[in-house]
């Protein structure tokens, strides 16, 4: 079967054209943002991308089409295919049709640690030898690809509460019908489609009511707005955990960093995680992704010792590299409290070294100025806040500059901002770039400027 798949270079999606090339279809796509990391991954197994979303890209002999969320009607694309009598599916809707039945579904839901989450919990269950599928919405340091069918009989998914297709408004995740699913936590975000919280814990409750009596609910005890959710009518056994609380899972922290904690069950401590990624908020992310093993019956004490290995998701807090003494990272921080907890664990681990923050308001939520008030708190854990104000943006950055702790300023384009954070950064200083987009390749053309070299060469 000849596949395109529109919004091909979206994480989710590119997850889902390595699958269907991994099934045997002839796959192509087409995006009209393509960059690296999954513009890499999609070259290297071979799927033909085309930069835009023209109806000359789709190939007259497609069997099929498969649409991001990204698109809607009026692209024209999308009407190509209506108009033409396509057949045509949401990738959500594929993967519950093509990949996932006879699997024993893992979700993993959350406004926040998604992605790590999930490639926490695929590392760990490849460890105990499980051989799980997975779809992680990035690239994981660990796996070849971001998504993999495997021969075992988990497949792990990274379930977004955003919505599935412009022909399909319920959340993708309601069409997976986990066995296991994870509740990491639940914050307002997803401002162009959700009015408030509650329409967000309505469908997290729609997940719930899929997950089965024999099943799991991994649940983040320390979350209020998802013991709502569990208020709101729950039909099989939960597992809570937090960080120093009494639930039936705990972490105890040894290192202030997050870099080393115990876990324990039920107070008794069963093994001890020391691995290399940072903050309280990754704590979080690996306890939630042990209890998952466990629920599936992984001698989670046996595989804990693994995560020592684990080497975590390309753009979150990875260091890209070192010059003049300075040390440049990417990040794809969206949400204030990603933002926030990221720099406190950046902060725990470099102490009273100076960091500086290249910052790009970017998802929906963001350009729409959702998350304009908590900006600045965010940001608190920096000491220089550098935006970038594209002309676009729906909201006047200058109340949030004027508001944030250290030195703050904004500029119009990437040329400006790497000038900016040249006359800014200096030797010890640890600089983050945060984004979830592609930044314009920011963070390697500023490395680049430090190396005195051309970015890219």
């Amino acid at each position: 079967m000849k596949i395109h798949i529109l919004g091909i270079a979206g994480t989710f999606m590119g997850g889902v054209a390595a699958l269907a090339r991994e099934l045997g279809h002839s796959v192509e796509g087409s995006d009209q943002a393509v960059y690296p990391p999954m513009s890499t991954q999609l070259e290297s197994l071979g799927i033909g991308l085309r930069q835009g979303y023209l109806p000359g890209h789709l190939s007259p002999d497609c069997d099929a089409v498969v649409v991001g969320n990204a698109l809607s009607r009026g692209n024209a694309a999308v009407e190509h295919v209506l108009d033409s009598g396509m057949r045509y599916t949401s990738g959500a809707q594929w993967l519950a049709e093509e990949v996932l039945p006879g699997r024993e579904t893992i979700a993993v839901a959350g406004t926040h640690g998604k992605t790590t989450t999930t490639a926490i919990l695929a590392f760990l269950l490849q460890a105990a030898g499980r051989e799980p599928g997975f779809l992680i919405g990035g690239v994981a340091g660990d796996f070849d690809a971001s998504a993999r069918l495997g021969s075992g009989r988990e497949f792990v998914v990274e379930a977004d509460e955003y919505d599935t297709a412009f022909f399909d408004k319920r959340s993708k995740f309601v069409h997976y019908r986990p066995l296991v699913a994870v509740l990491n936590n639940l914050e307002f975000d997803h401002a162009d489609i959700f009015p408030d919280v509650a329409a967000i814990q309505r469908q997290f409750h729609h997940l719930v009511r899929t997950v089965p009596r024999r099943g799991r609910l991994i649940v983040n005890g320390e979350d209020a707005r998802l013991a709502e959710v569990l208020d709101m009518g729950r039909w099989t056994p939960v597992e809570r955990f937090g960080i120093d609380g009494r639930f039936e899972w705990n972490a105890r922290l040894e290192r202030a960093d997050g870099s080393a904690f115990a876990v324990l069950r039920g107070g008794r401590q069963v093994g001890t995680v020391r691995w290399s990624l940072l903050g309280r908020h990754n704590v979080m992310n690996a306890l939630a992704a042990i209890v998952a093993c466990a629920a599936v019956g992984v001698d989670v004490a046996a595989a804990i010792p693994a995560l020592a290995g684990f080497r975590g998701i390309r753009r979150r807090m990875e260091l890209l590299g070192e010059a003049d003494g300075i040390s440049v990272y990417d990040d794809f921080a969206h949400h204030p409290t990603a933002i926030a907890t990221t720099l406190a664990g950046l902060r725990a681990r470099v102490g009273d070294a100076r960091v500086v923050v290249a910052i790009e308001p970017r998802s929906n939520s963001m350009r729409l100025g959702a998350h304009a008030e908590a900006l600045a708190p965010a940001l608190s854990g920096a000491d220089a806040v550098v935006f970038l104000h594209r002309p676009e943006l729906a909201w006047d950055a200058g109340r949030v500059v004027e508001a944030v702790r250290g030195h703050a300023e904004a500029v119009a384009d990437v040329d400006a901002l790497i000038r900016a954070l040249g006359g800014l950064a200096r030797g010890g200083d640890h600089v983050v770039f945060m984004s979830n987009g592609g930044f314009d390749g920011a963070p390697q053309r500023f490395l680049a400027a430090l190396r005195g070299e051309q970015a890219g060469a």
